[in-house]
């Protein structure tokens, strides 16, 4: 760690604004409540839960509270992918095709785990692989895919955000060239989850999380149904007790994602737990998609009015800050390599290698992308505006 960094600390009555302007977005209704972790350095300065589970701000948030994770769970099947590579298992340039032969057809043939991390795939980004599907299961899904999901352009030509195939063929890839031939959700808790001690991490609401967990107020911000077989209600994958979604189907708390993003931030080591390399780390944090808009979030940036689009800045399965100063949910002060993850307008975290900052935080109450965007890049400015 260099100097500059050792000497940097939080500036307290910044936090405490952060604080209170989180506070004020829940007394105006934009979103029900807020569970944060900010660290400088591994050193912990913010970690509160402010606000409540519902609108009426009658459940109150803990810091131990469990959430639905949403997309956030694309961040560590991602990062299972990276270890694989590592381990000799599977290769950037590994086509799913020769892992996953029934995803045949040109041109999706041709699709690399690169472009499955970068989400350039030439594949159109579907929410649901077949109309009203159960999503809790890995092999229904990676049928699904294989079936219905077709390329539209060559792979590497465009950016569209996948929110369900890419992290499906990944775990699926995952799952096939285990070693072991263990089932998606044990190779993601026996290799990740309690290596890193994420001890309320599960796919799936396991029995014990049940009095915790926080059920989504959607607020009719998600376009489908996300169903599991066993649970009642148009999103009841998110209640699922097994849920093999390597995509969404993740349940966690603000601490554990902390952690998770605290390995990153400490070069894939944490506690003595080696997950992945620092020279992975750094490959992975870099802008791979240069200056490809991602086609998702060109047309949300459209419809809110935005003068400019931002880039997609992908990396190696994350989001990166990037260069250009434009809307971003790791805010406009943080540093272009800043990296993370973020989940349908509730869920996010991010590593600035330069600050040596690391942002976690879930929420309550689901907003729309344009007003989650602006939501996040505020509260991070202010997180990186408590760095002195």
């Amino acid at each position: 760690m260099s100097a500059d960094k050792v000497e940097r600390q939080f500036d307290e009555g910044r936090l405490q604004e952060l604080r209170a302007v989180i506070e004020r977005d829940i007394a105006q209704g934009d979103y029900h409540g807020a569970v944060i972790r900010v660290s400088l350095g591994g050193k912990v300065g913010l970690d509160a839960a402010i606000g409540s589970a519902d609108a009426d701000q009658t459940k109150p948030l803990s810091v131990d509270s469990v959430f639905s994770i949403f997309s956030l769970t694309k961040a560590l099947t991602n990062v299972l992918a990276l270890r694989s590579i590592e381990l000799g298992r599977l290769a950037l340039t590994t086509r799913v095709v020769d892992i996953i032969p029934e995803f045949k057809g040109a041109p999706r043939e041709q699709v690399t785990l690169l472009h499955l991390l970068t989400h350039t795939t030439g594949m159109p980004g579907v929410w649901i692989p077949k109309a009203d599907m159960y999503q809790d299961r890995l092999d229904e899904l990676v049928q699904a895919v294989c079936e219905n999901v077709h390329g539209s352009v060559p792979p590497g030509e465009r950016c569209d955000y996948s929110p369900v195939a890419n992290q499906v063929l990944i775990g699926e890839m995952l799952r096939r060239t285990d070693p072991k031939g263990r089932s998606f959700s044990d190779l993601i808790r026996e290799d990740l989850f309690e290596p890193l001690g994420m001890h309320d991490t599960h796919m799936g609401v396991r029995p014990d999380l049940r009095a915790r967990k926080i059920v989504p107020d959607m607020r009719g911000v998600i376009p489908i149904k996300c169903l599991g077989r066993t649970q009642p209600g148009p999103f009841s994958l998110f209640e699922e007790e097994v849920c093999e979604a390597p995509h969404v189907g993740a349940v966690s708390t603000t601490r554990d994602m902390w952690r998770f993003a605290e390995m990153l931030r400490r070069g894939g080591e944490l506690d003595g737990a080696r997950i992945l390399s620092p020279r992975m780390i750094e490959v992975a944090r870099r802008n791979h998609t240069g200056d490809l808009y991602n086609e998702l979030y060109r047309a949300v940036a459209l419809r809110a009015g935005w003068l400019t689009p931002p880039p997609a800045y992908i990396g190696l399965g994350f989001s990166v800050r990037g260069e250009k100063i434009v809307h971003h949910q790791f805010g406009t002060l943080t540093s272009r390599e800043t990296f993370g993850n973020y989940g349908a307008g509730t869920t996010m975290f991010w590593i600035d290698p330069t600050l040596d900052l690391v942002f976690s935080c879930l929420t309550a109450g689901v907003m729309t992308q344009a007003a989650n965007i602006q939501r996040f890049q505020r509260l991070s400015d202010l997180a990186v505006s408590a760095v002195v």
